[in-house]
């Protein structure tokens, strides 16, 4: 799948309050970068919600395993607070077992540097 293609899909598939500009940067085989944006108008003052950082980290495990997937576990670990800027997620699987999925992510504020926030899950395929 091309870099256009998960974007629409995605776009698709997730609610428009969960997308907070997402953009994606790469897709390769089950590897995916994804860019969220805080919004442009500045309505959102301070860093990004806990809630905001899980749809994201949902959203970056589901593009790398399958969107239409069902998320059946997830853990996170929250690193380092969250700064008032874009957020990279590094997203892959892990393993493919018949229809479940593994798969981990890795959000960063702004660049690739320190992670803010990891999450595993285990995701089920859509039948």
């Amino acid at each position: 799948m091309t870099e256009d293609e998960l974007q629409a899909l995605l776009e698709k598939t997730l609610p428009a309050a969960e997308l907070h500009g997402l953009f994606v940067e790469e897709c390769q085989d089950q590897d995916v970068r994804l860019r969220f944006s805080p919004a442009p108008d500045g309505a959102r003052q301070g860093s990004w919600t806990t809630a905001a950082l899980l749809a994201m980290a949902d959203a970056s495990l589901r593009a790398a395993a399958d969107v239409t997937a069902t998320l059946t576990h997830l853990n996170v670990t929250v690193l380092r607070p969250a700064q008032n800027a874009d957020v990279i997620a590094l997203a892959r699987v892990i393993r493919r077992d018949r229809d479940v999925l593994h798969a981990e992510a890795w959000l960063f504020s702004h660049a690739v540097v320190e992670p803010m926030l990891h999450a595993t899950a285990s995701l089920v395929r859509s039948r």
